[in-house]
């Protein structure tokens, strides 16, 4: 199918998801489009089934957009840099322990704990999964939503501190999920029966420490560009620049696209733009990023609805996609108590605050396409009908109830 085509269906389809959700259901904007989208994909299927050939021109689609290269090399880029742009600078370096912590370690924790839960779980149901690709499962899967997170809470009563961890790991934790991912899948692809830690190590500090190093250079000299002009619509294109510039050097030096592009975001917006009228400047591209952030959230769980009609074996695995929204729950509940009791003086994080930051956990686009990047294998629909099935309840149900979660335990105001 052709290229403007295919965009022109997304927007268009965008818009009136938007629309139907903005004027009937009124469902915060991400839950509304995923259960748009969902509910049209499965009546699509329905419909097929009956000998209706209306799913056709959908696989068509679906087929022709190459979902985990649009989302993880392009889209990514531009939702994580609108999410760090944004982001209170102040707030996140008072409560940098906790966000490291929980996205680093939490992040490993639940990579482990979910994969070993899980894979006990199949051999109870005779249900063949290789320990190391129920693993290569728990990483994909681990990583939180920034961009869901975000739009859910923003309308909260959750306390400013508490937001500020739940937002700030969001950010981070993409980067060392998706780099536990790659690590994982190339031993799965490899010849040998050993881990190579050596290499593992090498691979780890090259993403990691590569990708904030490149993000900080290239946001440090964005920065000055635009404190160097008065320009708007200059500035704007030098932020759009430096989001494609990132994107483009990571993706070739093989470094971390989340983490440099978070980065470069923070780093950018952590100063106003001029200083003759640094309030109006500033205020303006935070609303431009904050629309593309919109825009673009709507278009991929559009993306993730064409990709249920493309996906008829679900049906094959609802138990074991139950199975993995039970153990996903549990094992973020566990990967935080576990650094909050051992740190328990360094991150002060009351015990209190446990159950929002495990129901907080939304996963999202991200874990998709880490799936549908899988190669293929006896076991890559197993994953891939998790990952969706966790993906969908993680943004309908926990989207949906966490707000009421938190006023049940914050009240109408927030608190510190």
């Amino acid at each position: 199918m052709d290229l403007t085509l295919v965009i022109t269906f997304l927007v268009i389809t965008s818009a009136l998801y938007s629309y139907l959700n903005a004027r009937f259901l009124k469902l915060p904007g991400t839950i509304g489009i995923i259960v748009i989208s969902v509910t049209v994909s499965v009546l699509a299927l329905i419909l097929n089934n009956l000998n209706v050939n209306i799913a056709k021109h959908l696989t068509i689609l679906a087929k022709s957009i190459d979902f985990p290269g649009t989302v993880l090399n392009i889209m990514l880029g531009f939702l994580l840099f609108a999410g760090s742009f944004n982001i209170n600078v102040k707030k996140l370096k008072e409560q940098i322990r906790p966000i490291l912590v929980l996205s680093t370690i939490g992040v490993v924790l639940n990579t482990f704990l979910f994969g070993w839960l899980f894979y006990e779980a199949m051999q109870l149901l005779h249900i063949e999964l290789p320990l190391i690709y129920s693993f290569l499962f728990g990483a994909l899967i681990s990583p939180t939503d920034p961009v869901s997170v975000a739009a859910i809470i923003k309308q909260s009563n959750m306390p400013e501190r508490l937001e500020t961890i739940t937002t700030g790991e969001s950010l981070f934790n993409d980067g060392l999920g998706i780099v536990l991912f790659i690590t994982i899948l190339e031993f799965v692809q490899s010849s040998s029966n050993k881990i190579d830690l050596g290499s593992s190590a090498v691979l780890f500090a090259r993403e990691v420490l590569g990708g904030v190093t490149v993000g900080l250079i290239l946001g440090v000299l964005a920065n000055r560009l635009m404190h160097s002009i008065t320009d708007f619509e200059t500035i704007v294109l030098i932020s759009l620049a430096l989001v494609m510039g990132v994107v483009s050097i990571a993706n070739a030096l093989h470094l971390s696209i989340p983490l440099s592009v978070v980065s470069a975001g923070i780093v950018t917006g952590a100063r106003s733009i001029n200083i003759e009228n640094k309030e109006r400047s500033h205020q303006s591209l935070e609303i431009f990023w904050k629309l593309i952030d919109e825009m673009l959230n709507i278009m991929l769980f559009v993306m993730i609805g064409v990709e249920v009609v493309v996906s008829p074996f679900l049906n094959n695995y609802w138990l074991a996609g139950g199975i993995a929204i039970v153990l996903v729950l549990a094992a973020r509940w566990l990967s935080i108590t576990v650094p909050v009791t051992l740190f328990r003086r360094t991150l002060d994080i009351k015990y209190s605050n446990i159950t929002v930051l495990t129901w907080a956990g939304v996963r999202g686009a991200i874990s998709i396409a880490l799936a549908l990047s899988l190669p293929h294998s006896p076991y890559r629909e197993l994953i891939l009908a998790g990952s969706f099935f966790v993906v969908i309840f993680s943004v309908v149900v926990q989207g949906l109830t966490l707000n009421k979660l938190i006023n049940r335990l914050f009240g109408s105001k927030p608190s510190t």
